[in-house]
């Protein structure tokens, strides 16, 4: 039984859960709790990890009534602190508790998984099933994991174009379930031959490549589940916010590749260094703030933005000039609309490089529109590999950008713009010439969820442009005041 037949047997059982009130994200926790004892019993993991009263085989063998009770002991005792257990079981089974309530659900699903097949003919299946999981989430609930989903077809793409290499200190700030580091760790097995044969640099690649923050509780037990069963370490993986101070800890990095949260944060960054948006209480502008300082010089980045981060006065101007200025800004990727399981949501991706200076980095951006006369994407037709094949041609294959294809004029996706063009424009980056087709596919919208979604993104990109212009006003009267005599 192949992992996509797995995924579907084991989505279905969610109809049966559902009596007992459990929302789908719910069904994916429960699931976490349950993979993950199936999982220490079948790599012969449980010694050490997993105490004796509740391992797998516990479960399975206690009768139908005292399942649950052994079942909520066990997730009551892996998660507690002094249990003196490995940090990696404490953290994913933190304030653990079932959504269960009737001990039958709880039997069919423990016998579901019991008799499933986990391992193919080369290799144990539980990342790829976890994976199909989140995705199957993420497609039921439009923003899987209480966040945006990136799409694992986009994660693909940008790892393939990033080139990671062993050796590199790769960072991801808004961590999510962890589709970045999975897929660079995968790319990378596929490309080196001796990944795991470099002596001392093997222990490095495997306890100090991979660094992350995610802020939600939730979200990050999900992710750590995922790196465990892709045999990823975790401990630079932290439970925090990338906004405040603790997020000056994930380090350098050679590589950054994130897709940062959208919309309001709720405050501005508690953080010192966040000089240019300082003030600003949304993630997107902060985020891209913090991955411009946190690059090496030489550094690369693949950062999925929202537009206004492209277009918004005040603060987001300035924070582009400081992009254009320390990075090479090399490309932009206008994304289609649809491909985050809502429709309205506009995004992008931003090529840059960090330079050795900190001016006059950026000589020309090159932008490829693969947003207008595109197809409506859903979850009936879904963004693939394909829809990348012209735009992964003209970025050629440099990761810094030094190789491109030919300019293809206004009549083309592939376009290339000057900084000296770019700065009479106002360094506004928003730049598009095949509008009509674009402005037509939010015309077509018919789903009620989809609508919604358009204009709530309407509505996100308006309270930001008041936001910048309130601050630009209030730096204006404080400028203004005269200065007191002492």
């Amino acid at each position: 039984m192949n992992a996509n037949t797995i995924v579907q047997k084991l989505w279905r059982l969610c109809a049966v859960l559902r009596k007992d009130g459990i929302t789908y994200q719910q069904y994916v926790t429960e699931l976490t709790y349950l993979l993950f004892l199936k999982m220490m019993k079948e790599r012969g993991r449980e010694e050490g990890n997993i105490p004796q009263d509740y391992r797998w085989e516990a479960l399975v063998k206690a009768e139908p009534l005292q399942k649950l009770r052994v079942y909520r002991e066990a997730l009551t005792k892996l998660g507690d602190p002094e249990s003196g257990l490995p940090r990696m079981v404490q953290a994913i089974f933190d304030n653990a508790s079932t959504f269960v309530r009737e001990p039958q659900n709880l039997t069919t699903l423990i016998t579901a998984i019991d008799e499933l097949d986990w391992f193919s003919e080369d290799r144990d299946q539980f990342g790829d099933l976890y994976e199909g999981l989140l995705q199957k989430n993420a497609e039921e609930t439009k923003r899987g994991a209480g966040q945006y989903f990136t799409p694992r077809v986009l994660i693909d793409i940008l790892v393939q174009l990033m080139r990671p290499k062993p050796g590199e200190a790769i960072q991801d700030p808004a961590s999510g379930t962890g589709g970045f580091l999975i897929a660079s760790d995968r790319y990378m097995r596929a490309q080196t031959d001796d990944y795991f044969d470099l002596g001392e640099k093997a222990n490095w690649q495997k306890k100090h490549a991979f660094h992350g923050m995610e802020n939600v509780p939730g979200t990050l037990r999900l992710l750590l589940m995922n790196l465990y069963l892709h045999n990823i370490d975790s401990d630079h993986v932290d439970l925090g916010d990338t906004l405040s101070d603790k997020g000056q800890r994930l380090g350098k990095a050679d590589l950054i590749l994130t897709n940062p949260p959208f919309g309001p944060a709720g405050g501005a960054p508690t953080r010192d260094d966040l000089t240019i948006t300082a003030n600003v209480s949304s993630y997107q502008l902060p985020f891209v703030e913090h991955c411009i300082r946190s690059l090496k010089p030489g550094g690369r980045a693949a950062i999925v933005v929202p537009d206004n981060v492209l277009f918004e006065d005040g603060r987001g101007k300035a924070l582009r000039q400081m992009m254009m200025n320390w990075c090479d800004l090399h490309t932009i990727l206008r994304l289609p609309t649809g491909i985050f399981y809502a429709q309205g949501v506009k995004t992008n991706v931003i090529f840059l490089t960090r330079g050795k200076s900190d001016s006059n980095n950026t000589d020309e951006t090159w932008v490829y529109d693969l947003r207008a006369q595109m197809p409506k994407f859903g979850k009936t037709n879904q963004l693939t590999q394909s829809h990348f094949e012209d735009f992964i041609k003209a970025f050629g294959s440099d990761p810094l950008g030094h190789e491109r294809g030919k300019d293809q004029g206004e009549e083309g996706r592939w376009r290339c713009f000057t900084r000296e063009e770019i700065e009479a424009r106002g360094d506004n980056l928003d730049i598009s010439w095949l509008r009509e087709a674009e402005e037509e596919a939010e015309d077509g919208l018919t789903e009620p969820e989809d609508i919604a979604a358009s204009i709530l993104e309407h509505l996100q990109a308006a309270m930001t442009e008041i936001e910048a212009l309130s601050t630009e006003l209030g730096e204006s009267e404080l400028a203004a005041e005269p200065e007191v005599a002492k």
